[in-house]
């Protein structure tokens, strides 16, 4: 009787869920919502059962399965950062009918997916951001992704208030002078400093139109705009670093960069810096490849293994 995995990679942002059969032939997929217990709209660790299990069904009814005909899952899932969280994620897959199945960090996905060894480490740059290694030995290591104290300054989220901080800076703080207030009070709708703070309180942040006003501000050799993106990079550098520290990963190192804001960069400067900063703190030879594919495969190919 032919048998079946599931492959799910939950961000903050959005989740996609991947069936395939155990020969790995790709049989369909849902791109949906996010997932994560960590956003409030979801409802916390019954929510993210709720939103999961609804998504599965409708993945396995379109194909006419149930979970009978699943042999494996894999999920990697933004939230994933303490042992709590990992134990409570792990009774709602099991809850929701998976007898055999992996809840890692969603980090651990880009790994699977693009390393050549099956180990190495990936960064993690999208809504937010997280660092994790897996060494030779089966050892892990995570860094990151519980916020400030960690050292999380990477991701849409940070990159998007720290372009608004800027500007206020400017504004209010004797900052220095930046191109990227223009496109703050342009997001805000705003055209007079004055209505800055009011817009500040009342208005949501457009992360997107920032981060890629950002990019395009640091290629017009915007000082402060550039500022923002070595810090960012330096920050995800010394994480990632950190993991490498921690574990035994032999060179040369496979480092996977994952996420939207890696992936869709037209600048280089945030790269740079975190190469530089990875380098120097660790001295050992690494291979930096940027994922453009989806994390969800790893999850497949985690699956099937």
């Amino acid at each position: 009787m032919k048998k079946f995995v599931i492959g799910v990679d939950g961000g903050n942002t959005k989740t996609d869920y991947l069936l395939y059969d155990t020969e790995g032939n790709f049989i369909d997929g849902i791109r949906s919502g996010t997932c994560s217990h960590e956003v409030p709209s979801v409802g916390g660790f019954d929510g993210a059962y709720n939103i999961m299990k609804l998504r599965i069904e409708e993945l396995l009814s379109h194909n006419h399965l149930s979970m009978d005909d699943i042999s494996a899952g894999v999920f990697g899932l933004a939230g994933v950062d303490a042992p709590f969280q990992k134990k409570a994620l792990e009774e709602v897959v099991k809850k929701i009918g998976f007898k055999k199945f992996v809840v890692v960090n969603d980090g651990f996905l880009g790994i699977k997916a693009a390393s050549k060894t099956g180990t190495g480490v990936c960064s993690i740059n999208g809504t937010g951001t997280v660092n994790v290694g897996i060494d030779e030995e089966g050892n892990w290591m995570q860094i990151g992704g519980i916020g400030y104290v960690a050292g999380d300054e990477g991701g849409g989220a940070y990159l998007a208030r720290a372009a608004v901080r800027t500007a206020f800076d400017e504004c209010f703080r004797f900052g220095p002078q930046s191109l990227i207030t223009k496109d703050v009070f342009k997001m805000y709708g705003i055209d007079d400093k004055k209505d800055f703070s009011n817009a500040i309180v009342s208005k949501k942040i457009d992360s997107t139109f920032l981060i890629k006003s950002l990019f395009n501000r640091a290629n017009q050799k915007d000082l402060p705009s550039i500022k923002i993106l070595q810090d960012s990079g330096e920050n995800m550098g010394k994480s990632i670093a950190g993991v490498i520290a921690e574990i035994n990963i032999k060179e040369p190192i496979q480092i996977i960069l994952a996420g939207s804001v890696w992936a869709k960069a037209t600048n280089n400067e945030m790269l740079k810096k975190f190469k530089e900063v990875v380098i120097t703190l660790t001295k050992k030879r690494c291979d930096f490849i940027v994922l453009n594919e989806s994390p969800v495969m790893g999850a497949i190919l985690w699956a099937l293994e």
